[in-house]
């Protein structure tokens, strides 16, 4: 196993979708850097608590419809992930809708001794936003 083999998944699966935020400190590096920030995000592991907390208020039955590697290059992984939940809280100014929707993501970590050190990602905000009813089809 490489050194960042499986941080992603684990953290969709059993932080995002599963609540245990304690695996934050588990998973994430001290001067994690994050470079998909979102507004109001802080820096570091708080800024990864920032973002669970955001989906999960959002989407309470989060759930990883699939997440596999499309990368791992010793300690560099990427992933596509797919997400579903209904949307039962705010979402970036969206009030609740009660929608189901997908949201697709594509991640690419550097790993440092065994934790997420950097994140780069993608997500595909407009879908979401179109799944939702705020943007047209």
């Amino acid at each position: 196993m490489s050194d960042g083999t499986g941080l992603i998944k684990r953290f969709y699966l059993e932080v995002l979708a599963g609540g245990n935020y304690d695996l934050i400190d588990e998973l994430i590096a001290e001067g994690f850097v994050d470079h998909e920030s979102l507004p109001g995000q802080p820096p570091g592991k708080e800024g990864a608590r920032f973002f669970v907390d955001m989906m999960r208020a959002a989407f309470p039955d989060l759930s990883v419809k699939s997440s596999e590697p499309a990368l791992v290059d010793g300690n560099h992984e990427a992933v596509r992930t797919v997400l579903t939940g209904t949307h039962q809280g705010e979402l970036m100014g969206v009030a609740a809708t009660g929608r189901t929707v997908e949201i697709e993501s594509i991640d690419i970590i550097r790993a440092e001794d065994g934790k997420v050190a950097e994140h780069w990602g993608i997500t595909d905000s407009m879908s979401i936003m179109q799944q939702l009813g705020a943007l047209p089809e």
